[in-house]
């Protein structure tokens, strides 16, 4: 799954566009898309060879043997540093078959800060029935990670910047003390995408992606990847297969199609949503605004030492109920009300409406996640329209 026309030196654009890529018979400037389940051979020596490992080939595409689905996860893992990756069906399907390949029944894995509610339910609900504990530490907690660490951790998982606070956590401090308990670090980077950091150099093991948000970042494909040593990726590869999480080939034809705009996009998103924040930051009726690229975010040193960008996400804590928070959503014109994030439209939603709806709101309250809170993915339009939205949402 590695690619050998890439070339460390390029750019992150430059890789985003090339590598993975071989001109196929009819010379297309990029992998076309084979939509096929299966694939011949010309003899059944040829068949074992594949089989067997002795050559590269394509053989069946729910396996992840298709070159729509090699290309794209050469890219992804090109694009990340890694040296190989695995694409699934959804960041969920990454995520559980991440866990399940590194830990079984009796093992333990440690969650620090905000997380994805359906991730809070994964761990705390799913796995549990499994054998498989995990210990949840609030972000201001990382400190403590030496203390909640058992000899049967296994992981250390977390989200940076956290979904939807914003908080940052120091993925090199966390790698620190977790390899030096011979624990895996496993680090969630849909939020900031690879654009803006670089988890695997700052000592994070793998490295997980909802592809459906930043990656794929036109609200058109779901999907998810994991990324990193070849040895660590392989051995998730046979739950992949075996639990039926593949992407599907036009999935991956979309992402790659993606991934060719990827840099441009975010960097785009990261101006607009530090100009959004900025606007947030000096109206009246706010009580808070989470953005790492404000110089009064709690995370603000962090951000800027292992983040090249602060991304598109942006939360804020409305000086008022749930109810009266619903009513400046529900006036927004130009942001849509909508769960996801990382499109090139811009969305708006309230937490407790829907990514943590299912978490406990005793929970909820003691993670900062108030009825107030207002979560934005900040879109491609004009910064001046967006904030002119919510001006005139806010008055």
């Amino acid at each position: 799954m590695t690619d050998s026309r890439s070339v460390p030196a390029r750019g992150l654009s430059t890789r985003c566009i090339h590598a993975g890529e071989k001109m196929d018979a009819e010379g297309a400037v990029h992998m076309p898309l084979y939509n096929h389940s299966t694939f011949g051979f010309a003899s059944t020596e040829a068949l074992l060879d594949v089989v067997e490992g002795r050559r590269e080939g394509n053989l069946y595409t729910r396996y992840g043997m298709n070159p729509t689905i090699r290309t794209v996860e050469s890219k992804l893992a090109d694009v990340e540093g890694g040296a190989a990756a695995l694409v699934f069906s959804s960041g969920m399907a990454a995520e559980a078959a991440t866990f399940l390949a590194h830990c079984k029944a009796g093992d333990h894995i440690v969650c620090i800060g905000d997380v994805y509610g359906g991730t809070f339910e994964l761990l705390g609900d799913n796995l549990p029935n499994l054998g498989i504990e995990t210990t949840f530490i609030l972000g201001s907690e990382a400190h403590r990670l030496n203390e909640v660490m058992r000899p049967n951790t296994r992981i250390v998982f977390f989200e940076t910047p956290t979904n939807p606070s914003m908080e940052v956590i120091d993925i090199s401090a966390v790698a620190e003390a977790a390899h030096g308990a011979g624990v895996l670090v496993v680090v969630d980077n849909t939020f900031a995408s690879p654009v803006n950091q670089s988890p695997l150099e700052q000592g994070a093991d793998l490295v997980i992606h909802s592809v459906t948000k930043y990656l794929g970042g036109h609200s058109d494909l779901t999907g998810g990847v994991v990324i990193g040593p070849e040895a660590l990726v392989q051995s998730i590869w046979p739950s992949r297969k075996n639990l039926g999480q593949m992407m599907a080939p036009e999935v991956a034809f979309l992402l790659a199609r993606s991934l060719r705009t990827l840099v441009v996009r975010v960097r785009q998103q990261n101006a607009t949503a530090q100009a959004v924040a900025e606007f947030l930051q000096g109206h009246s009726k706010i009580l808070q605004v989470n953005y790492p690229g404000l110089g009064n975010f709690p995370g603000h040193a962090v951000a800027k030492r292992q983040m090249t960008g602060f991304g598109g996400m942006v939360s804020f804590v409305y000086d008022g109920d749930a109810g009266a928070t619903a009513a400046v959503v529900d006036r927004l014109k130009l942001f849509t009300i909508a769960a996801s994030l990382g499109g090139a439209e811009s969305l708006v939603t309230q937490p407790i409406t829907t990514t943590h709806h299912g978490l406990d709101p005793a929970e909820r309250a003691r993670r900062g996640i108030v009825d107030g809170m207002v979560r934005l993915s900040c879109g491609l339009e004009d910064a001046a329209d967006l904030i002119g939205d919510l001006e005139q949402a806010l008055r």
